[in-house]
């Protein structure tokens, strides 16, 4: 364990739930649409309803667990504390590699709508370079630039919203377009897998355990309300997309909500361009500050290498997690696929979340805050969404976690006398 300082509790109720809102209105919801309108057509919406459901059930698992186990790592903590360490190892794995992946994909997505033809790339790895530098600097910086940019999304997406239905480019008769099942019960559950990647962001309150005053109040709520904010702001979005373009459309393009604004308005299109921008942004803040906790824990948990476990004495964060990070993400950007990205993120962040169902599971009464069923259908639904993901997302995803196996059994070897 190092003797290095402790993390900071500074966020309360409002930042922390803030950090979760920006998390979860990054490029999901200017991007997630496009592939499951692609997967289950007007059926995203019963998708929708069904990633939301999840994600309720895991986010009352992560509330009831973090009111216990107060710490930064989430539910690496969770799983080692309630489970043992291989559970605790595989959520953190899970958690590390899809939110990598995540990080990768909103820096892309950022210079997508940011930088010109060409420097996307360059651009999406200046956008990392520069948030790594806001986060090394302490949490509450962190959380006063996620609350600026939450604030600057909301105003975009209202905007986009007001335009396309007060400008009379909404039609209700495309909402349905073929019908809710048209694409058959395997395309909703894989749209509701796919739109699980935007859901996920909560687990950035319950990763910050460490830096949250009155943490067994504060974290319940905390994550509670941030999920319900993105809730209603995702179906109101979703029911104007195919209002406003048809589900075929929306399969089509990159950049729905910006076609379906402009499609009214010319002056739109960029508006909502430029909250796609400050959205990633906003999310690539949460998820580097969530990423660092995570190894940080790992590695004080001897699961990560040791030089990992550091906090600035100064600045209280863990400077070292957060730097190597920010080196892999930039790493990741150089070779990755945006679109991918999403169902890659979604299979390690799945895997993340049925552990924290079945650690939650074993919670005794006195530690119960849901009922049990709660957390039996989280774990049951986390698994089926896996399972619906594209073929080639699975298959990454077992051979990355395979490895992760293979890289604590060699470290656990060297270990033993």
């Amino acid at each position: 364990m190092s003797n290095a300082p402790e993390l900071s509790r500074r966020l309360g109720t409002f930042d922390a739930s803030v950090i979760g809102v920006g998390s979860m209105l990054g490029a999901g919801v200017f991007a997630a649409f496009t592939p499951a309108a692609a997967a289950a057509g007007s059926g995203l919406l019963i998708g929708l309803l069904i990633a939301g459901v999840v994600a309720f059930c895991n986010a009352t698992s992560s509330a009831q667990l973090a009111a216990v186990y107060p710490s930064s790592g989430g539910t690496y903590v969770y799983g080692r504390e309630r489970l043992g360490p291989w559970a605790g190892y595989l959520a953190g794995w899970g958690f590390v590699i899809g939110k990598t992946a995540s990080a990768a994909a909103m820096a892309m997505t950022f210079a997508a709508y940011a930088a010109p033809a060409g420097w996307e790339r360059p651009v999406a790895i200046g956008a990392v370079v520069v948030l790594a530098a806001v986060n090394y600097h302490g949490v509450t910086r962190t959380a006063g630039l996620i609350r600026i940019l939450v604030v600057l999304v909301l105003l975009a997406l209202g905007a986009a919203v007001a335009v396309v239905w007060g400008g009379q480019g909404a039609e209700p008769s495309r909402i349905l377009g073929d019908g809710l099942f048209a694409h058959g019960w395997y395309g909703i559950l894989q749209s509701a897998g796919l739109l699980f990647f935007a859901f996920a962001g909560y687990a950035r309150i319950a990763t910050l355990g460490g830096e949250v005053r009155n943490p067994k109040r504060t974290i319940p709520r905390a994550i509670i309300l941030a999920l319900s904010v993105a809730v209603v702001v995702y179906v109101v979005i979703a029911i104007t997309l195919l209002a406003a373009l048809g589900p075929e459309a929306v399969a089509r393009t990159a950049t729905p909500l910006a076609d379906a604004a402009s499609s009214v308005a010319a002056w739109a299109g960029p508006v909502v361009k430029v909250g796609a921008a400050v959205a990633a942004l906003g999310a690539l803040l949460g998820l580097l500050a969530g990423l660092g906790r995570t190894t940080l824990a790992m590695a004080r948990g001897g699961d990560l290498p040791q030089w990992l476990d550091a906090v600035h004495p100064r600045y209280h964060v863990p400077h070292r997690a957060e730097l190597a990070f920010a080196a892999v993400i930039c790493v990741v950007i150089l070779v990755a696929d945006l679109r991918g990205a999403i169902g890659f993120s979604s299979f390690g962040v799945l895997l993340y979340y049925l552990v924290a169902n079945l650690a939650a599971f074993t919670q005794p009464p006195a530690d119960r805050r849901y009922p049990k069923g709660f957390q039996v259908l989280g774990a049951l639904a986390c698994v089926g969404l896996v399972v619906t993901l594209p073929p080639l997302s699975v298959v990454l995803g077992v051979l990355v976690f395979a490895a992760g196996i293979a890289l604590r059994l060699i470290r656990t070897g060297r270990r033993r006398p």
